[in-house]
């Protein structure tokens, strides 16, 4: 393991305002893990950073001592970024200020905010974006690979809102990206992951959302599977942009709002967002809540920020986490056959498949584009394997390729993406000229790939 000098690490100290941790100090073990229990990394330092002065030297101090560097916001990186062995780490955590401008519609955050924060802020004045389906998620990884929540159909994703970016480039310099300074930088930070810098506050454009909204989950015995499938496909068909939802093929948990007699047995489960008028709600749900004998329906009016932290019991940190994504032109017979069988198959209780519709406003990108592809997607199809500990862990990692290889375009979302891609599949991701366009991005803010633990773009002289 990397041993850093006391002299080096000391002139660090001196010039950082946020604390250093290394394997010796108290606390280290609870620095260095992330919510993806499936990651135990041990990295020669972690930075919490104090503000943007201590990104800089967190920067400066990875490349004068070659070593590697993990970004961390929220820690929710499924292939674990957020962490590395024997290199630096720099924690965003604390860097948790929001300024929100309700009338103009703008929220700026820092890197360190997670979503539970940004919807306390935002809510506030009725306002909100497309945010994460777990509320502990950061904003900031969430963002920069495109951000799928809620609000998608309504909203677009959240990168589709980012109007402005801080960003620390490799070579230490602090740059604006906005539609004036720096817009390519811009338009890669919407989808492009974190390959071009560490950005240290987000600007965001914000919409009337809330305080109520109309949203929950229905849920169905699973024997009724493939006609509760069919019959999602035909309810998305013609849902309103108003509202989002989730297939899920799962195992019924112990949640007080299902009989005890279905706990530990297969359903499917419904769970959306109408984010249009509440009094329309009711009317508008009703096709994805009448798809086969119904278990339980807890849709109903609650508040947004009820919505954005209902699943949150069902994710706890330390858990073993893999994921795997592909996007979909439609549900097939094919596509159907395919979930039914892999659905039989779920290794653990806690393993899900979800199918998230998508289009809407999604499907329209932003002024100035993005790095985001596959808009003219109609849905996801999102594999989540997880198990308490290691045990079972490989055999579940196993099941998800299964269940999502030859499913689908091919092409994966890289924030449901569950391990290091190679360049074939970072490729597919971005086809075409958005990829040659990333990489000619790369080549100006980072040539000598300071930022590698991510889906990465290498530059074109790697």
């Amino acid at each position: 393991m990397t041993a850093l000098g006391e002299a080096t690490l000391a002139e660090l100290s001196q010039g950082v305002r946020g604390e250093l941790i290394t394997p010796d100090s108290d606390g280290y073990d609870e620095a260095r893990s992330i919510w993806n229990g499936a990651h135990d990394r041990r990295p020669a330092l972690v930075l919490r950073c104090a503000g943007v002065a201590d990104v800089i030297k967190g920067v400066q101090f990875a490349r004068s001592e070659n070593l590697p560097l993990a970004v961390r916001g929220g820690g929710h990186s499924i292939p674990g970024f957020s962490t590395t062995d024997d290199g630096i780490v720099l924690d965003l955590s604390p860097m948790k200020g929001i300024r929100v401008d309700p009338i103009n519609k703008r929220v700026v955050a820092q890197a360190g905010v997670l979503w539970r924060d940004m919807d306390a802020e935002t809510q506030a004045f009725g306002l909100a974006l497309t945010g994460g389906l777990i509320s502990s998620t950061g904003i900031a990884g969430f963002t920069l690979g495109g951000g799928i929540g809620w609000l998608v159909r309504r909203l677009g994703l959240t990168a589709d809102n980012l109007v402005a970016a801080d960003v620390v480039t490799a070579d230490g310099q602090l740059l604006r990206a906005d539609a004036d300074e720096n817009p390519d930088l811009l338009w890669a930070l919407r989808g492009g992951g974190g390959n071009f810098g560490v950005v240290t506050s987000f600007e965001y454009t914000l919409h009337d959302v809330g305080p109520m909204v109309f949203s929950g989950g229905v849920f169905y015995p699973g024997e009724y599977a493939e006609q509760i499938i069919n019959g999602y496909r035909e309810a998305c068909a013609s849902a309103p942009d108003e509202l989002t939802t989730v297939l899920n093929l799962t195992t019924a948990p112990p949640v007080p709002f299902l009989p005890e007699e279905v706990h530990g047995k297969p359903i499917v489960a419904v769970l959306g967002m109408w984010s249009g008028a509440l009094a329309d709600g009711d009317k508008q749900t009703q096709p994805v809540r009448e798809l086969a004998p119904v278990i339980a329906d807890v849709f109903s009016p609650m508040p947004y920020l009820g919505m954005q932290q209902l699943i949150d019991p069902l994710y706890p940190r330390g858990v073993h986490n893999y994921f795997r994504s592909n996007f979909l032109d439609g549900i097939g017979a094919d596509t159907v056959a395919s979930l039914l069988r892999s659905y039989a198959e779920i290794p653990t209780p806690m393993t899900e498949i979800h199918v998230h519709h998508l289009g809407g406003a999604m499907s329209r990108p932003p002024a100035g584009g993005s790095a985001f592809h596959n808009r003219d997607k109609e849905f996801i199809l999102n594999v989540v394997a997880r198990t308490p500990g290691a045990e079972g862990f490989d055999q579940a990692v196993a099941w998800a390729r299964r269940a999502t290889d030859g499913v689908g375009t091919g092409s994966a979302y890289v924030n449901f993406t569950g391990e290091a891609a190679g360049p074939d599949q970072v490729r597919s991701s971005y086809p075409g000229d958005t990829y040659d366009r990333l990489v000619s991005v790369k080549d100006r803010y980072d040539p000598a790939n300071v930022f590698r633990l991510n889906q990465n773009i290498a530059p074109s002289k790697a």
